[in-house]
């Protein structure tokens, strides 16, 4: 196919260029009916912001745009077939639960580490988890993906689920053996979906992990906003093979899709696309090069540990994106969560991830020397101010592997739609969860509804909470109280 083509993108500006005019939503006719004020700061958006049916395309969509930046995508990845989605990879992974396993009676093996995401198609389809443990790292409080052996024994109990889902890249950058994982499930017939919402650009650099549908899974979910350079929400699915109904899962998508997507979305994911084909293997190479220099540079700084090694091994992660800078903090004496909130007071810089010991640097193909440098300053004069006071890693009581690792004992749909009450937080040990429970970022839930409660989970998260943990999902997220199945 002709890879320097963006037929969305080409068809936004014959719009412009055409002048064409709807009598249709948006409202705001491409800015003119906007508020000044709004129109100042985002004129360009609202003027690209039109109808995709009728408007971008004609009303029976015979111009085909989206359908053909579909089929560039698949090409220039080698997936069999490719949908965008403008709901973000949080509406394309319920799709793809749904079109392996809704209705079917053995559930779906998942990673207990999955995305709170992953919870939400549960009980939105009813499907059923067969849980496989993440490995933990209880010397630094980190969980590794499930490895292709533990896969392998959740198939030996579970024979009759319809598939299995794993998370890789991790939020950390950390990469499961999806190869080994894919022919684990194969041998059985079986579907495997990747949640690679980290890993869009994947595909474009022989020196980063090997992208999920090269190592054989036969659907790959990403966001196209987190590594590439699409708006929030862009996602893209990919699959290949004949064990997943392409029609099914187009179906399936379709029931949680909007139906008024937004083309300035569209027209993003097609634009990227076209740019990695062009030039995506020398904007990644110096990308690599920046995150490398940044590694070394924060290395630097006492106290600071830019993990690498850690991450990697034969109880850890199968490989590590890079590109992901991961950062220990914790010998200084600091939470990340303190470390996050003085870069953000004090110099403006944001970090994607905090934890109680941690922060994290994504970089992209946007960071260069001078944003690095940026980052680096930024740390180095944390670090001259840093006097011991505020919270301590200590503070939070993480508990062992084994406490956080809770009973699953009711259907997550089931415990999420029964009758709840509302208890003191302190007093729900012992009672079935009716709501999960995430601290966000990274989004993976401690509690999942229907799981049984115990002490070290609640000692945890009031802890955690108290010390500048963010646990936004709760019907109360400050966690004094906890909606729990009623008696």
């Amino acid at each position: 196919m002709d890879q320097t083509r963006a037929p969305v993108l080409e068809a936004l500006a014959e719009y412009s260029t055409l002048g064409r005019y709807g009598f249709t939503p948006p409202g705001h006719r491409q800015g003119a009916g906007a508020d000044p004020r709004v129109r100042e700061l985002l004129g360009g958006a609202l003027a690209a912001d039109v109808l995709a049916t009728p408007g971008l395309d004609d009303r029976l969509s015979r111009g085909g745009y989206l359908h053909e930046a579909e089929e560039l995508m698949a090409d220039a990845v080698g997936a069999d077939v490719a949908f965008f989605s403008t709901c973000g990879s949080s509406l394309s992974v319920k799709a793809a639960m749904l079109a392996v396993a809704g209705g079917v009676e053995g559930g779906l093996i998942l990673g207990r580490d999955s995305h709170k995401s992953i919870v939400a198609g549960l009980v939105f389809s009813g499907v059923l988890p067969r849980w496989v443990a993440p490995r933990w790292d209880t010397q630094r409080h980190l969980s590794h993906p499930p490895s292709p052996e533990q896969v392998d024994r959740a198939w030996d109990e579970h024979p009759d689920a319809a598939g299995a889902l794993i998370v890789s890249p991790s939020p950390y950058g950390t990469c499961a053996d999806i190869a080994a994982i894919a022919r684990v499930c194969h041998r059985r017939g079986k579907p495997l979906i990747v949640d690679e919402a980290w890993g869009a650009h994947l595909p474009f650099h022989p020196d980063l992990p090997t992208w999920a549908m090269d190592a054989g899974a036969d659907i790959c979910v990403v966001s196209v906003h987190k590594m590439g350079s699409g708006f929030e929400q862009g996602s893209v699915f990919h699959v290949q093979g004949d064990l997943v109904d392409t029609d099914r899962l187009k179906l399936c998508a379709e029931l949680l899709t909007t139906t008024s997507p937004n083309v300035l979305l569209y027209a993003a994911i097609d634009g990227w696309r076209r740019q990695m084909v062009e030039q995506g293997g020398a904007l990644l190479t110096e990308a690599l090069r920046t995150a490398q220099r940044a590694r070394t540079a924060l290395g630097r700084i006492p106290g600071i540990v830019v993990m690498e090694d850690e991450l990697l091994g034969v109880q850890a992660s199968h490989d590590l994106d890079r590109m992901q800078v991961l950062m220990d903090v914790s010998a200084t004496g600091a939470t990340g969560y303190d470390v996050a909130d003085w870069l953000r007071e004090h110099r403006r810089i944001d970090v994607g991830h905090s934890d109680h010991r941690r922060i994290l640097a994504t970089l992209s193909t946007a960071d260069t020397a001078e944003t690095v440098g940026r980052l680096v300053d930024a740390l180095v004069a944390w670090r001259a101010q840093y006097d011991g006071s505020g919270s301590r890693p200590g503070d939070i009581r993480v508990p062992v592997p084994r406490d956080l690792q809770l009973e699953s004992v009711m259907n997550p749909r089931d415990a999420f739609f029964a009758p709840a009450e509302a208890v003191p937080f302190e007093k729900c040990v012992g009672r079935i969860a009716a709501e999960q429970v995430t601290p966000y970022p990274p989004g993976i839930p401690v509690i999942v509804p229907g799981e049984l409660v115990d002490a070290a989970v609640v000692d945890y998260l009031r802890s955690g909470v108290d010390h500048g943990m963010n646990v936004p999902d709760p019907a109360d997220p400050d966690l004094r109280t906890l909606r729990v199945v009623a008696r």
